[in-house]
C-alpha cells in the first residue's frame, strides 16, 4: 500500500534550477531578494532528513571534544520527521545522545493533571527513544505556583547560560508568523517569559487538546533574544498554508509584527522548507523577476495574471511595453508578440469555463475540461468531513444532480470530535422530552439519554482523555443526519448518501492514527462497487498532518491499486479545495460558475450542518462562518476571472484534474 501518494502531487513543475542551481554565481542570482538563507527541498522527508544529519554531525563533533551539546527544541508538528530519522540513526548507526542537553522553548501553564503537555509529547515521539540523560532535559514546569514563575523563567535563563548557550536552536512557525510563541509584536529583546495566550493561538493550540476551551490559558515560552543569542538556528516549514509567513519572513522588511523577520539580523540562521513552503519566494513565484525561466503553459499563465493584475488591464489589452517594463520580455521573444501571448492565454483560461461539470452530452468535448461521454455519469464526491462537500463544492454537487448524473457522496470520517457537548445536550434533552410524551413509563432511550445530560454538564474534565463511546455515538449521528439533510437538500439521492468511518479517525481524540491497510480497503470496495466514471476528492495539501491529506491519500491508495481496471482507466479525477483557499489560477483545469440563485442553495446547504455553525470547535483563526468563507472565496475566483477579461459570473467553483502516478 502507498500512504504517503499526495506528497508526490506536483501541481507546478518547477525547474530544478530554481531550488538546486548549479553554482554559488547562479545560486547568488536567484536568491538576491532573500534575507536569510534558504534551502528548499523537493519533499518534507528529504529536507527533514538532511536537518537531522546535520544536527547528527554537530552531536558527534562535540562528542569529539568531550563538549556537551545544547539543543533547544521545539512542540508541534514541523519536527516530527527529523526525530523520527534522529531515533534511527541511534538505533542503527549508534549515534548516542548522552552529551546533549535539550531545553524545552515552551510549555503550556497551567496544566491539569493527566493532560498531556509539550514535554510529555517530546518523550513520547523523540526523548524515550534515545540514550539522553534525565537529568539533561530541562523543560518548564507546567504546575508550579505562579508566584513562582518569575523566579523559574530567570533560573532557565541562567541555566541556558552556565551551560554555554544554545548551540543549535530547532523552530516552527505559525501562519501569524510567531516563533514559539512569541506572537506579532513581541519586541526583539522578549526573554523567558509567561504569556498569555489570545484567540488566534488558543485556536492554533487546539490541535493537541480536546477543544479551544481546553487550551490552557498561559504558556511560559523562550524569548526573540534566546532565538537571537543561539549559536546556529534553523526554522522548518513544511506545506504551502506556510508559503505566504516564510516569504514575508525571508524577503520581507523586519518588523515586529513579523516575529520571525528578525532571524534575518542573525548571524547563522537559516530557513530549511519543502517546495510548496518555498511558493512566495520569488524565486519559485515570480522567477522572471530574478532569472531566464523555463516557460510552459501553467508558468505563462501565472506571469500573464500577475502582470494583468500588476496592470490592472484585463488579458487581451496588454501590449508590448506592458510585457517589456515588467521582466516578461522573454515572453516577446518567445511568442513574437504580445497580441499572440495574450490570444493563447486568454483562449487557455476560457476553456477551463464549464456549466456541464459532469460533460455535456451531445457537444463537442474537444476544448472542454470533462467528456460528453458517458452521460449519464456515475459520478461520486469523496468528502473528508461531512461538510466538505457542500462547503467546497455545493454549487458543482447541485448541478450534477439537476444534470441527471448519477450523483454518490461518500463521507470518508464521522467528524463526531467537531461537535460541542451543547449540541449533544441539546440533542438529548429533546430525546428525553419525547420519551416522556410517548413512553411515559421511561424507557431505555430516556435513561441513556439523562444518563449522557448528566455527564457532560456535570461530571465531564477535559483531561485529555478520548471522548466516551456513548457521547462520540451521539456526534456522530448529530453529523451524519446534518449531512443527510444536506444531500437531500442538494438532490443527492437517500441510497447515495455513504458513511465510510475510516478507522483512522476514530480515536475519540484530536490526535488521529496513522493512515492504515483498513482504510485503503474501505475505500476500494467503495470504488469497486459504484465503479464512477467521474470522482471528486478533496485536494488541500497544506497540512502534512491533518485529517485532509489522510482522506487524500487513502483515496490515492485506493486508486492506485485499482487504476488498471478498465472502469477506472475511463475514471477522471478532479480535485476541489475546502473553505480556507482557493486553487491558483495556473493551476484551474475546471470553474464551474454559479449563479446568484445557485449560490444561495449553496448557502441553505452548509446551513443544514447546524453544529458546524458557531459552536464548531474546529472554525480556526478566521472568524468567518462556513458559508462566508465558502462564498467569499468562490466569489473571488468569479471576480479574478473578470479582471482578466473573461465572463462576469456570481461566483465559481474550481477543480484540478489528478492523474494517477
Amino acid at each position: 500500500m502507498k500512504t504517503n501518494l499526495s506528497s508526490q502531487i506536483t501541481l507546478t513543475r518547477i525547474p530544478q534550477k530554481y531550488y538546486r542551481p548549479d553554482n554559488a554565481f547562479d545560486y547568488s542570482v536567484l536568491t538576491r531578494l532573500e534575507k536569510v538563507p534558504t534551502t528548499i527541498y523537493e519533499s518534507v522527508e528529504e529536507g527533514s532528513l538532511a536537518v537531522a544529519r546535520e544536527i547528527a554531525a554537530q552531536i558527534r563533533k562535540k562528542q569529539d571534544g568531550w563538549e556537551k551539546f545544547v539543543l533547544a527544541l521545539p512542540g508541534g508538528r514541523s519536527p516530527m520527521n527529523i526525530y523520527k530519522e534522529l531515533v534511527r540513526m541511534h538505533k542503527e548507526e549508534g549515534l548516542s545522545f548522552r552529551n546533549v542537553v535539550i531545553f524545552l522553548e515552551y510549555e503550556f501553564y497551567p496544566l491539569p493533571q493527566n493532560v498531556s503537555g509539550i514535554l510529555s509529547n517530546l518523550k513520547e515521539d523523540f526523548l524515550n527513544h534515545i540514550d539522553i540523560r534525565p537529568e539533561n532535559i530541562y523543560a518548564p514546569d507546567a504546575t508550579m505556583p505562579k508566584e513562582d514563575i518569575l523566579a523559574f523563567c530567570n533560573k532557565y535563563e541562567e541555566l541556558i547560560y552556565q551551560l554555554g548557550g544554545i548551540d543549535c536552536m530547532l523552530l516552527g512557525i505559525g501562519q501569524a508568523s510567531n516563533v514559539m510563541f512569541n506572537s506579532p509584536g513581541t519586541i526583539s529583546s522578549s526573554r523567558t517569559r509567561l504569556v498569555l495566550l489570545d484567540a488566534a493561538s488558543k485556536k492554533e493550540a487546539s490541535r493537541r487538546f480536546p477543544s479551544v476551551e481546553g487550551v490552557p490559558s498561559s504558556v511560559i515560552t523562550m524569548g526573540i533574544s534566546n532565538m537571537m543569542k543561539a549559536k546556529s538556528v534553523i526554522l522548518l516549514a513544511w506545506g504551502d498554508d506556510k508559503a505566504d509567513i516564510i516569504g514575508k519572513t525571508v524577503e520581507g522588511p523586519i518588523t515586529d509584527t513579523v516575529p520571525s523577520s528578525y532571524l534575518q539580523t542573525h548571524m547563522n540562521a537559516k530557513v530549511v522548507v519543502d517546495l510548496t513552503a518555498a511558493y512566495s519566494l520569488t524565486r519559485i513565484s515570480h522567477p522572471w523577476l530574478v532569472t531566464s525561466c523555463v516557460w510552459d503553459k501553467k508558468l505563462i499563465r501565472r506571469a500573464i495574471v500577475w502582470l494583468c493584475q500588476l496592470t490592472g488591464k484585463p488579458i487581451l489589452k496588454l501590449t508590448n511595453k506592458d510585457y517589456s517594463e515588467h521582466n516578461l520580455g522573454e515572453l516577446l521573444a518567445l511568442y513574437g508578440s504580445a497580441y499572440k501571448v495574450n490570444i493563447e492565454i486568454f483562449n487557455d483560461i476560457q476553456h477551463t469555463i464549464t456549466g456541464w461539470p459532469g460533460g455535456k452530452p451531445n457537444a463537442d468535448d474537444s476544448t472542454r475540461p470533462e467528456r460528453a461521454l458517458p452521460y449519464p455519469k456515475k459520478v461520486i464526491v469523496f468528502s473528508p468531513h461531512p461538510d466538505d462537500d457542500v462547503i467546497s463544492m455545493g454549487g458543482t454537487l447541485r448541478r450534477l444532480c439537476d444534470q441527471d448524473h448519477d450523483v454518490h457522496v461518500a463521507y470518508e470520517t464521522s467528524g463526531n470530535i467537531a461537535v460541542g457537548d451543547d449540541e449533544v445536550i441539546r440533542y438529548c434533552e429533546y430525546l428525553r422530552d419525547v420519551s416522556d410524551k410517548y413512553i411515559p413509563n421511561g424507557s431505555a432511550i430516556k435513561e441513556k439519554a439523562e444518563e449522557i445530560i448528566h455527564y457532560l454538564r456535570y461530571e465531564k474534565v477535559e483531561n485529555g482523555e478520548p471522548e466516551r463511546k456513548d457521547v462520540l455515538f451521539m456526534k456522530g449521528t448529530i453529523r451524519r443526519e446534518e449531512a443527510r439533510h444536506a444531500c437531500r437538500y442538494s438532490g443527492v439521492k437517500d441510497d447515495h448518501v455513504h458513511f465510510l468511518d475510516l478507522p483512522f479517525y476514530e480515536t475519540g481524540q484530536v490526535k488521529k492514527n496513522p493512515l492504515g491497510e483498513a482504510d485503503k480497503d474501505i475505500v476500494k470496495a467503495f470504488l469497486e462497487e459504484v465503479k464512477p466514471d467521474e470522482m471528486f476528492v478533496a485536494g488541500d495539501l497544506a497540512d502534512p498532518h491533518g485529517t485532509h491529506k489522510v482522506c487524500l491519500d487513502a483515496v490515492l491508495a485506493a486508486i492506485d491499486e485499482v487504476k488498471e481496471e478498465e472502469w477506472m482507466k475511463n475514471c477522471r479525477v478532479w480535485m476541489y479545495r475546502g473553505a480556507w483557499a482557493e486553487w491558483e489560477m495556473d493551476h484551474v483545469e475546471m470553474a464551474v460558475p454559479i449563479s446568484p440563485e445557485e449560490l444561495r442553495h449553496k448557502r441553505n446547504a452548509i446551513l443544514k450542518h447546524q453544529s458546524q455553525a458557531e459552536s464548531a470547535p474546529f472554525l480556526g483563526d478566521d472568524e468567518r462562518l462556513f458559508w462566508q468563507r465558502a462564498e467569499d472565496r468562490n466569489r473571488a475566483t468569479a471576480e479574478l476571472y473578470r479582471q482578466l477579461g473573461l465572463a462576469s459570473y456570481e461566483a465559481m467553483e474550481a477543480f484540478v484534474q489528478y492523474i494517477p502516478l
